[in-house]
C-alpha cells in the first residue's frame, strides 16, 4: 500500500498540471493574442477552472476557442467571448451583477472572482440545480442562482451596475434596462437563431438615457422563454 502512494500522487499533479499549461495558453493565444487587455480578465480567465463546467467527456477540449454543448440544447460560450463580454462589462470589486443565462455556471464563476455580488438566473430546471451545486463545491458560494425565466430580471436585487444575457434575444428586454444602475453597462446579444446577431454594450447615462453600441457579430443560443420544460 505504501508504494501505490508517491504514484497516484505523481498521477494527480500531472493531470493537474496539464489543465494549469492549457489555461496559460488558453490565455495567451486566445485572448492576449486577440484584443483583451483588461489584466484583471486575464487573471480571472487563467484562474478559473473551466474543464470544471463542461461535461466530462469534453474535458481534453475545455481550454479550446470554441463552445461545447452542456446538454438541453445549451452551450458554454468559447473563452474569448466570455473574457470579451467581462472586459466589456468593466466589473468593479464593489459591482452588483446580475446574469441571464447561468448554463453551467462558468461566466458566474469568472464574474465572482472579481465581486462577490453576483446573481445568476437559469430557466433550464436541470441546468440551474447543477450550476448551484457547481459553483457551491468550486467554493463559489456566494453567487446566487435563481430559477426562472431571465427576461424579467431579478427585480429585489436590483439595480444592477452591470448585467449580462449569455443568450440571444430578439430585442433588448425592457425589465432589464428599468434594472440597470444609471452609469451601468448591459452585454447582450441580440438576433433571431436564423438572422444576423449583434453583439450589444449598452449603457445607461446618469440621466436614463440608453446608448448602444454594436460591438460584433456573434451565433448565440436564443433566449429561451417561459417555463422549462
Amino acid at each position: 500500500m505504501k508504494a501505490a502512494w508517491p504514484i497516484l500522487f505523481v498521477a494527480f499533479t500531472t493531470w493537474a498540471d496539464d489543465f494549469s499549461v492549457q489555461r496559460s495558453a488558453m490565455v495567451r493565444r486566445q485572448l492576449q493574442g486577440r484584443d483583451i487587455t483588461n489584466e484583471t480578465v486575464l487573471t480571472v480567465m487563467g484562474k478559473v477552472p473551466r474543464h470544471e463546467f463542461v461535461k466530462p467527456g469534453d474535458r481534453d477540449e475545455a481550454y479550446a476557442d470554441k463552445p461545447l454543448p452542456i446538454g438541453y440544447g445549451q452551450t458554454i460560450s468559447q473563452p474569448y467571448i466570455v473574457a470579451l463580454m467581462t472586459q466589456l462589462l468593466d466589473v468593479k470589486p464593489s459591482h452588483r451583477v446580475l446574469e441571464i443565462g447561468a448554463g453551467s455556471g462558468y461566466q458566474a464563476a469568472v464574474l465572482a472572482e472579481i465581486t462577490d455580488q453576483v446573481f445568476t438566473i437559469e430557466i433550464v430546471e436541470e441546468l440551474g440545480q447543477s450550476a448551484t451545486e457547481r459553483l457551491k463545491r468550486l467554493k463559489y458560494d456566494k453567487v446566487q442562482v435563481r430559477i426562472g425565466d431571465g427576461y424579467f430580471g431579478w427585480e429585489e436585487h436590483g439595480p444592477f451596475d452591470a448585467i449580462i444575457v449569455t443568450a440571444a434575444a430578439d430585442h433588448v428586454p425592457p425589465p432589464l434596462l428599468e434594472q440597470l444602475k444609471p452609469g451601468g453597462r448591459m452585454v447582450i446579444p441580440v438576433g433571431g437563431p436564423w438572422q444576423t446577431q449583434n453583439l450589444l454594450l449598452v449603457t445607461k447615462r446618469a440621466d436614463g438615457k440608453v446608448r448602444t453600441e454594436n460591438i460584433l457579430p456573434v451565433a448565440f443560443v436564443p433566449l429561451t422563454r417561459g417555463k422549462s420544460k
